[in-house]
């Protein structure tokens, strides 16, 4: 994997997982998390892995990112529940009378960055900026804690106004559930060029003709993705909205880049990713000004439980210089015989700009449901752009071993959900993040910094 940069680049901003990193199984159809609920955990390895990649893709030539995790526990969260105290004493009267709420103000589920926010590049916006949306996430009440603290750490990176600009996320109600970049996608020639931006949503809220999934919850409505398409000055010959199919919902694909992902002109999906397939390809094809690379994987080459077992589609497809592209997946993608042979004989041996497949250990964040492409946002930036970034959040080799030796110093290798109680474990990660925010010279950005 090569790549040259240009003046206008793709970076991915990974999320370091967090010290609270566990198995609590909090999210209602996302079959993995709910899956392995209950397994003991191991943070450190997690963060490491989540590092490795992020190295892997430095080292190949991609120019990669860093983002914090959140504050956990979110003891500010348990006092506004009305539990009382000292920390330890919160901790303690959360895991005797709601320990569902203990667990869910420990999630590290800020590591799937995806979720973070929709992004816009300047190229596509009316006054020239880079646009941000921090997602609501009010769909599950563990990441329903994260926007604030996005919303600053975004702003604290990307603060230069010039260049940057920062959106309020959606209101928090059902008719604007909103899930952030996990369900769009920008398509065109090149990352410098003008692209039209794929919305995909699970229901319509309003005026819908009532066709949604029955077993697990459509997470995007329509109106929050139309809403962020207004935020950030899109135009109807920018964007395509199309609905999820409902019964990949229902097979635990809760986001659409669990079925789908695209880069460039390249649209990778699943003959199940899209309630109406022609119609979506269609519309992109009429309003791309170069002509759409649909690469479809039909249903009986990857089944929907091999496609969210292995998560072949939420792996990063990423540009190469020669104008190739390489995928990177999960390791779990070769342990499926189906899912291996079709990235063998159907994306490799096909007429597509896919000339490389790499695969990556990430197993801790799989366990929880999140693969390659959970774990990155991206963000399109030209040179200026980018010279505009505050704080020391770009990756280099002395960046990656200072957050190594961090990880290895603050994280611990085992984690039991019975754990989440342990005061010493708060304790272990407001130390370790306050010199997390020091490390990438991000100012205060958490609660307790702010208190």
């Amino acid at each position: 994997m090569n790549q040259s940069f240009t003046s206008v680049r793709e970076v991915n901003f990974d999320g370091l997982v967090g010290p609270t990193h566990n198995y609590s199984g909090l999210a209602h159809g996302n079959v993995a998390s709910m899956t392995h609920e209950g397994l003991v955990a191991n943070p450190r390895e997690a963060a490491l892995q989540g590092l490795a990649k992020m190295k892997s893709l430095l080292d190949a030539g991609y120019t990669q990112g860093v983002l914090p995790p959140q504050q956990r526990p979110d003891l500010g969260a348990l006092r506004a529940l009305g539990f009382r105290g000292s920390d330890a004493e919160l901790l303690n009267q959360a895991a005797n009378e709601a320990p569902q709420l203990l667990r869910a103000v420990c999630s590290a589920s800020s590591m799937w960055t995806a979720n973070a926010a929709t992004v816009t590049p300047s190229i596509d916006t009316p006054d020239g900026r880079v646009h941000f949306t921090p997602a609501n996430l009010q769909s599950s009440f563990h990441r329903f804690l994260e926007p604030a603290t996005t919303g600053r750490v975004l702003a604290a990176i990307f603060a230069d106004t010039g260049h940057f600009a920062h959106h309020p996320t959606l209101p928090a109600t059902p008719a604007f559930s909103d899930e952030g970049a996990a369900n769009h996608t920008r398509l065109g020639a090149s990352h410098g060029e003008s692209g039209v931006h794929l919305f995909v949503y699970g229901r319509q809220a309003f005026d819908g003709d009532g066709v949604a999934p029955s077993r697990y919850p459509a997470r995007q409505t329509l109106e929050a993705s139309q809403a962020i398409a207004r935020q950030h000055g899109l135009g109807e010959a920018q964007v395509v909205f199309a609905q999820q199919h409902p019964e990949a919902i229902d097979a635990g694909v809760f986001h659409n880049d669990v079925i789908a992902v695209g880069n460039g002109p390249v649209l990778l999906y699943h003959e199940l990713a899209f309630r109406d397939e022609q119609a979506t390809l269609d519309a992109l094809r009429r309003k791309m000004s170069t002509p759409l690379i649909p690469v479809r994987v039909p249903l009986e080459a990857v089944g929907l439980e091999d496609a969210v077992a292995s998560y072949l589609f939420n792996s990063q497809l990423l540009s190469n210089a020669d104008g190739s592209m390489t995928l990177v997946v999960p390791g779990e993608c070769q342990e499926r015989e189906a899912v291996w042979r079709c990235i063998q004989d159907h994306l490799l041996a096909g007429h597509n700009p896919i000339s490389e497949v790499v695969v990556k250990d990430v197993q801790q964040s799989m366990r929880n449901g999140g693969g390659p492409a959970c774990l990155r946002l991206r963000v399109v930036m030209n040179d200026a752009e980018q010279a505009a970034l505050s704080g020391r959040v770009l990756l280099d080799d002395g960046l990656y071993g200072e957050l190594s030796q961090w990880v290895r110093r603050h994280y611990r290798d085992r984690l039991a959900t019975a754990d989440l109680a342990d005061p010493q474990l708060a304790v272990e990660a407001l130390t370790a993040l306050d010199e997390l925010t020091r490390i990438l010279a991000i100012g205060s950005v958490y609660p307790f910094q702010l208190a």
